[in-house]
């Protein structure tokens, strides 16, 4: 009997350790973002695609895309896509946008005022090969995802 007692006590403390140590490690993570990243970490053409939901006439309506955006490593960003709003699609659309890129590698995208697009804020990955954002524009929610070609 004492020996089945001290063995599960063994164990008791066996395990304790384990969930003590692996808590103290979990404690200890820290998620480091690539540094270096800046508006010249992109440059040339990307492949685009996009869904989500857009507001029109006061309903949220599904939304998705796919087309070529460029982007000048300075901080200039254009593309043309075709879309399906409803189910209704279209050709030919432009979108311009001005891009900052911070030294963590999050990025911003901002409509040009004659563009009437969204605005998104995002993550680059992979040294610039795709970029993952969301668009914050008031009442849409779209996810825009570019990858390098």
């Amino acid at each position: 009997m004492k020996r089945l007692l001290s063995a599960f006590a063994a164990l008791a403390v066996s395990a304790a350790l384990l969930v003590a140590l692996s808590e103290s490690k979990r404690a200890r993570l820290t998620v480091h973002a690539h540094d270096g990243c800046s508006n010249a970490t992109l440059m040339g053409n990307y492949g685009l695609s996009f869904s989500g939901f857009q507001q029109q006439n006061n309903k949220s309506l599904p939304f998705y895309g796919a087309g070529i955006a460029n982007f000048d490593g300075t901080g200039s960003m254009s593309a043309v896509f075709g879309d399906s709003i409803n189910g209704i699609g279209s050709t030919g659309n432009t979108y311009t946008a001005t891009y900052t890129v911070n030294s963590d590698c999050s990025i911003s995208l901002t409509a040009t005022p004659a563009s009437g697009g969204d605005n998104f804020v995002g993550a680059i990955v992979g040294n610039g090969a795709e970029i993952l954002t969301t668009d914050i524009t008031a009442s849409d929610t779209l996810n825009l995802n570019l990858k390098r070609q």
